[in-house]
């Protein structure tokens, strides 16, 4: 398997010879600054790839692998085939890429919001920080900062009434933090920040949607992009919703084993893949990771390797650290494992160390929300340990 790093641009405080000290020799990068449903070029991907492959004497070589993500825009999710403008710019965006050499390309399909936490420093045990989805302060936004029209059916009676007293103990400043943090979009989403009226009026567009519509949709986008993308050799790797449920009364149709196993009998090419996120699906309990991952190990080019831990009520969690939580990283990582042996080292399975708890001097600095370098630093390395004893017990 192939080390990764995601790495934001040469503005986001974390160099390209941080990724190289970390041990990683792929990166996961964007075109962050293309307003979404604007074509990349080849000029611009060409630009960005010369900035991460152009080694300087004596580093570490490396190699700008996948790219995520090539955001989605909201038409395609809200009209499928009909928006053929945006399903055009796409296609363009993965032509530049192939052209460049890149070959497995990261989505999404979330509708409005991308991935959500309520928390963005939970303090952990340890003293460090993590991200955090607290049901209770989700409801919060959606009943009293949202004021979502219909919302209080998706809320237990205990849980409006947590809400509204949570609602009317907090000040101005922990009001505009909370709205900040869900509707301002979080690094690397594939969504735009909304205002409370534009996040009103973009629910309002999405009337009428349903599971069934919305996952039409995919498979019409599908159908459109991967006959290009088997040709140019791409793998598309849709990346689960995070977190795998409903939000905001929009249906969510990446999230479980039946969802991509849907997704691929609908559209069967072998350009059509997943990004295997254990962080993402192993929020839902009911998810075996083990089995996703061996029952689709040749759809799985690219995977997000993170835990979360599952919380008391059933619907919050917690950023873990990588090999804490309610992930089986070590079984996870066997399956994976025994698919990647399989392969040719150029069709490896790419992995990053997904996430990271805020620590030691990153607590000082301003990081980039889920992504400061050096928890992500430890988890990369804890990750390595246990492929290295892996493949040493099957060597042996």
């Amino acid at each position: 398997m192939r080390q990764a790093w995601r790495w934001f641009g040469p503005n986001a405080g974390v160099s390209l010879d941080n990724v190289r000290q970390a041990g990683a020799t792929d990166v996961v990068s964007a075109l962050h600054a293309v307003p979404i449903g604007e074509a990349w070029t080849t000029a611009q991907v060409h630009a960005r790839k010369s900035l991460i492959e152009s080694t300087p004497t004596g580093r570490t070589q490396l190699t700008w692998s996948v790219v995520e993500s090539i955001p989605i825009p909201d038409a395609v999710k809200r009209l499928g085939r009909a928006a053929k403008h945006e399903i055009t710019a796409w296609i363009e965006s993965m032509e530049a890429l192939a052209a460049n050499d890149i070959k497995v390309v990261c989505y999404n399909f979330m509708p409005v919001v991308d991935w959500c936490r309520t928390d963005l420093d939970y303090v952990t045990p340890t003293g460090s920080t993590a991200m955090r989805f607290d049901h209770n302060m989700f409801a919060v936004f959606d009943l009293h900062i949202l004021q979502r029209k219909g919302a209080e059916a998706d809320y237990s009676q205990a849980n409006r009434d947590i809400a509204r007293d949570l609602y009317e103990a907090m000040g101005a400043q922990e009001i505009a933090d909370l709205t900040r943090n869900i509707a301002s979009a979080l690094p690397g989403s594939t969504t735009e920040p909304l205002t409370i009226p534009a996040f009103r009026d973009k629910l309002a567009a999405y009337e009428g949607i349903d599971a069934h519509r919305l996952r039409q949709h995919l498979i019409e986008f599908l159908e459109a992009v991967t006959p290009v993308a088997e040709n140019l050799g791409v793998k598309l790797t849709l990346h689960p919703d995070d977190p795998p449920r409903s939000l905001f009364g929009l249906p969510r149709i990446a999230s479980t084993e039946a969802d991509y196993a849907a997704l691929f009998e609908a559209v069967p090419s072998v350009a059509n893949g997943m990004c295997f996120c254990t962080g993402s699906l192993g929020v839902r309990a009911d998810n075996d990771l083990p089995k996703i991952a061996r029952r689709f190990a040749e759809r799985i080019h690219f995977t997000h390797l993170r835990a979360t831990t599952r919380e008391g009520d059933g619907s919050s969690f917690h950023e873990a650290a990588h090999l804490e939580g309610d992930v089986d990283m070590v079984t996870v990582l066997r399956e994976l494992l025994a698919e990647d042996r399989k392969r040719e080292k150029a069709n490896s399975i790419i992995f990053r160390s997904d996430h990271g708890h805020r620590m030691l001097d990153d607590l000082d600095k301003e990081v980039t929300p889920g992504y400061p370098a050096i928890g992500r630093l430890r988890g990369l390395a804890e990750l390595r340990g246990i492929i290295h004893a892996l493949d040493a017990i099957a060597l042996a």
